[in-house]
């Protein structure tokens, strides 16, 4: 055997390469077996570190061309590309993809809404009606007088716009701050529609087009936009109209969510369409029989990645692992299927899968693997693929023939937050209002918002980055909010009880305790960022903090980014108003044009700027100076001596005190009528498939039971 045989055979050093105990018992169990994952390949394959620097160039025959990151204006591509159109170029591509992915979800569901609206698919209806007509409403649409359909056929048409447009501005541009949509229109920015500014941008890109590395951020940031508040916010708006606005849940993630004496089925994956016709099959009386008759106790629905992310926060179905534990999970011999649709899909999946005889599907015409097995999902028949699957998984439980070994590790926490409901929690049934984030933002009592989002990679200890990036934060009094696979890594580590207030500084700790929130609030999936846009945007518009979403103090954070996506996410806060810093690498050579205008320049012109550190410690000190920059210039750097309430006084009322009638909200404390802490409400997860689905009172309907 050669020395570089001997290299690839060498065993990881598992506690460098994750924090999550679950994973890190299953990589010891795929070692012990000869089982490969992308812990391994990651550690025995270099980054290219021309590439990592975004110093080559492969747009034409003529190259590939490859340039010094540390000599960058020392050469040019042989057409006489500098390293900062090269650069810009390849930004753009990340841009353009990221977007299409998120685009192309959104426009699913709004192509799946016009066929349920217009009655044509009969397996999904309309759960949030309410919702549904809030948002026409603010998008200019009539709704005084008419039917629900008809309203709804109207908002399809006004949406698509947000795609199939070429000329005007795209409809949720209504939702942007007036002075930030001012910085938008002075800058040419404000997006037309999808398809026209990722087509533009991917031209731009082409060889002899744009060769400036300005103009071509100046689309990178047009299409950035057209994810954020269109493709990605359609996705969202409409799968809340669907399948219901999510409400808190408490609920569990981790691998333990496993039952080794049920049939396991796993869904991974980004739409949500797949998995809501999967919670009707697990749940049909036909086919739990069968898996009983297989000798299993039931059957056990488990989601991963951000479809699974949707899921925990809209029905409570538990979550067994974000991207970074796909093929972990597999390696416990318990998963008897695991369908996927799209983004964020290893190929590896497949040979994990194979070693442990479990069952792979794709199901999305846009992702199939080679050597996995394909069963088309369409939303006309959605039940002919997830019955299918669900069939699958009982014949595998049947026949088992591996070892099964399921961590016993499962964290419980509270999930489900929505800028409705984050509405309602603060201001209360009456006076449903972010004033009280507001004023507890101006006194100083919380000092700032931060949203940490993302994936995980490979290339860095796994959840570790995001998990000591957040207690910092909010050991400072930041308080986070939090989607994708950095949420489930939150919650793995604790910190989505309330009980974690108390890894809170005294201020967000006060606020947490009196409304009885964890101090990390969990919104979803990767295109659920746009809630945090909304949040934004209603910050700018209740008032107190700035004209644009540039003036609030607010960063955010990708620690452990690895797709395209993340990208795209990035810049479209950036060019929302927000700095956002990424960990892992960047791809760009520092003191370069094109880094100073991404970094500086952007920020000088009136959006935000990015920022980089793999250091989850400096990470987190770069966000809070930049938070502590806008209090200073918003004048609110020295907070107001206010007290809401003395927290000794909160628990002795609390002793006896019975719920009001209706949910007062965080507002009430300035008024002295306290509740006392953990009074906001929340569903309790489903523990079988036969929970699946409990509801509670949408946001600003809601009442507290007596004696809750």
């Amino acid at each position: 055997m050669d020395k570089t045989k001997e290299v690839e055979k060498k065993s990881l050093n598992i506690k460098d390469v994750t924090i999550c105990d679950a994973t890190a018992q299953m990589l010891k169990k795929a070692e012990k077996d000869g089982v490969e994952t992308a812990f391994h390949r990651a550690a025995t394959m270099k980054a290219c570190p021309i590439g990592a620097d975004s110093a080559c160039c492969k747009h034409c025959s003529m190259g590939p061309c490859r340039l010094n990151s540390k000599d960058p204006y020392g050469r040019v591509g042989v057409c006489g590309a500098t390293v900062d159109t090269i650069q810009a170029r390849n930004f753009a591509r990340m841009v353009a993809s990221g977007a299409a992915a998120h685009t192309d979800h959104g426009m699913s569901m709004l192509d799946l809404f016009r066929e349920v609206v217009s009655g044509k698919i009969k397996d999904y209806t309309i759960k949030d009606p309410i919702k549904l007509e809030e948002v026409a409403k603010e998008i200019g649409i009539e709704t005084e007088g008419r039917e629900l359909k008809e309203i709804a056929m109207a908002l399809y048409e006004e949406l698509e716009r947000t795609y199939t447009q070429v000329d005007g501005e795209i409809p949720f541009a209504q939702r942007v701050p007036e002075k930030t949509l001012e910085t938008w229109r002075k800058h040419g920015v404000v997006p037309r529609g999808a398809m026209r500014e990722i087509m533009e941008l991917m031209h731009r890109t082409h060889m002899g087009v744009d060769q400036h590395y300005e103009n071509i951020t100046k689309q990178c940031s047009r299409t950035a936009l057209a994810d954020g508040w269109g493709g990605s916010m359609v996705a969202t708006e409409i799968s809340d109209i669907l399948y219901g606005t999510p409400t808190p849940v408490r609920t569990e993630v981790n691998m333990g969510c496993l039952k080794e004496d049920h049939v396991n089925i796993i869904i991974h994956g980004h739409e949500p369409n797949l998995f809501e016709s999967m919670l009707d099959s697990v749940n049909d009386p036909s086919l739990i029989q069968a898996a009983k008759d297989a000798g299993a106790a039931g059957i056990n629905l488990v989601g991963m990645c951000c479809s699974g992310a949707e899921m925990l926060s809209r029905h409570g179905i538990p979550h067994a692992g974000n991207f970074m534990s796909t093929e972990a999970i597999l390696v416990t011999g318990a998963v008897d299927a695991m369908g996927v649709d799209v983004q964020c899909i290893k190929q590896g999946l497949a040979k994990v899968a194979e070693c442990y005889d479990t069952k792979l599907f794709t199901t999305n015409p846009r992702c199939h693997i080679e050597g996995v097995e394909h069963i088309e999902f369409r939303e006309h028949t959605p039940r002919a693929c997830t019955d299918a699957i669900v069939e699958n998984a009982i014949v595998r439980f049947k026949n088992r023939k591996m070892p099964i070994e399921i961590p016993n590790i499962r964290n419980m926490g509270i999930h489900g937050f929505s800028h409705e409901y984050i509405n309602y929690m603060l201001g209360g049934t009456f006076r449903a209002s972010y004033t009280p984030l507001n004023d507890n933002i101006i006194n100083g009592r919380i000092r700032g918002v931060a949203g940490v989002v993302g994936c995980t990679n490979p290339r860095v200890k796994q959840d570790y980055v995001h998990v000591e990036l957040v207690k910092d934060l909010i050991k400072n009094d930041v308080l986070v909010v939090q989607t994708g696979c950095s949420q489930i890594a939150l919650a793995k580590a604790g910190l989505y009880t309330p009980e974690a207030a108390h890894l809170a500084g005294a201020g967000l700790r006060e606020v947490c305790e009196t409304v009885g929130m964890p101090p990390v609030l969990g919104l979803g999936s990767c295109v659920d960022n746009s809630r945090i846009l909304i949040a934004c945007a209603e910050m700018v518009r209740v008032g107190g903090l700035g004209d644009s979403i540039a003036d609030l103090p607010v960063a955010g954070a990708a620690p452990e980014w690895m797709s395209e996506k993340a990208i795209s996410i990035g810049h479209y806060f950036v060019a929302s108003g927000v700095y956002t810093v990424f960990g892992v690498t960047f791809p760009i050579i520092e003191e370069t044009k094109f880094h100073k205008y991404l970094f500086g320049g952007l920020e000088e012109q009136g959006f935000g700027k990015w920022g980089f550190t793999p250091d989850p410690h400096e990470m987190a000190q770069m966000m809070i100076a930049h938070i502590d920059k806008k209090r200073k210039a918003l004048g609110i750097d020295k907070a107001r001596e206010r007290v809401l309430m003395d927290m000794a006084e909160i628990w002795r009322i609390g002793k006896n005190w019975k719920p009001p009638k209706a949910h007062y909200g965080l507002s009430c404390m300035e008024e002295g009528k306290s509740a006392p802490p953990l009074f906001f409400p929340w569903r309790e997860s489903n523990k079988s498939p036969e929970r699946c689905g409990e509801k509670i009172t949408p946001p600003g309907h809601c009442k507290i039971a007596e004696g809750a």
